[in-house]
């Protein structure tokens, strides 16, 4: 199943795609995609309706989730980009937060912050929380845990990031509209984590990165069973999962983005995004 969320900013009516590529509206059925519809096991509502005689929704797509009350990131999980970063290869997930209303859909615009002099882009896999994950027992229990999978672009201003951070991120990752997020939120019977998702990510039409989620240091289950020992994460919680080498910052002669830049990406059987740089 495929969840999105349709409409203007703020105005947002909870859908599902189906498989003839329209949006039908179950707001009458489950209201939105908030918190609370994860925690009070909404999807088995939307499984159980008949949803094609529900109406059909146009327009834009903003996140799939509904405001989450927690954006959780891991931090240099692939190798590669660990080295570009002329950082430490983890022996544990780095964690890091982003505020949750820096989350915008797949294709509104990014805003260029002021002040601004190095952003950059990371394709991700993100997850979505179904349930409640507490001091989990093992990886496999923290599968249990999962409402579904979407798209992330953590985008990034480095020079807030690590030369204003005092040793800590939060300045560089979470200003206004720094996390695209979606198309759709994928349920996780339609994906297959064993197989492996390629993620790709193009500036202005040139690839920049290319990678694979088999090349994770720690894989999802791992994170979220790890991530359990130290914070409760809620239902219908954010968590971004690393991005894959080929960011501006690691390049020789790093590309930073611009105003008027325009970024695609997209990871295998969850959709694709877009999005120009705009000035703040």
């Amino acid at each position: 199943m495929k969840l999105a969320r349709v409409g203007d900013v703020g105005r947002e009516r909870p859908t599902v795609l189906g498989t003839d590529g329209l949006y039908r509206d179950v707001s009458s059925l489950v209201g939105d995609f908030t918190p609370e519809f994860f925690a009070s096991n909404g999807m088995a509502t939307l499984r159980e309706a008949n949803l094609s005689t529900l109406p059909v929704v146009e327009g834009r797509l903003g996140p799939p989730i509904a405001r989450p009350s927690y954006l959780l990131c891991v931090g240099l999980n692939y190798v590669d980009h660990a080295n570009e970063s002329n950082m430490k290869v983890p022996d544990e997930p780095v964690l890091f937060t982003k505020h949750p209303n820096c989350l915008v859909g797949p294709t509104d615009d990014v805003h260029f912050p002021r002040g601004g002099t190095r952003v950059d882009y990371e394709v991700e896999l993100a997850v979505v929380i179904g349930r409640r994950c507490r001091y989990l027992e093992s990886p496999e229990q923290a599968l249990e845990h999962i409402a579904g999978f979407t798209i992330s672009n953590d985008v990034s201003e480095r020079a807030f990031q690590l030369e204003r951070g005092g040793g800590q991120w939060v300045k560089g990752k979470s200003c206004e509209t720094f996390n695209p997020c979606g198309p759709w939120l994928v349920t996780p019977d339609e994906v297959d984590l064993d197989a492996g998702l390629d993620l790709w990510l193009d500036v202005n039409g040139e690839r920049r990165q290319t990678g694979s989620t088999r090349d994770m240091i720690f894989d999802v289950a791992t994170i979220l069973h790890h991530v359990s020992q130290f914070v409760v994460l809620e239902p219908g919680d954010l968590v971004n999962t690393g991005t894959p080498p080929g960011v501006a910052m690691g390049m020789p002669n790093p590309q930073y983005l611009k105003v008027g830049d325009t970024m695609t990406l997209g990871i295998s059987g969850l959709g694709e995004q877009r999005q120009v740089l705009v000035s703040a």
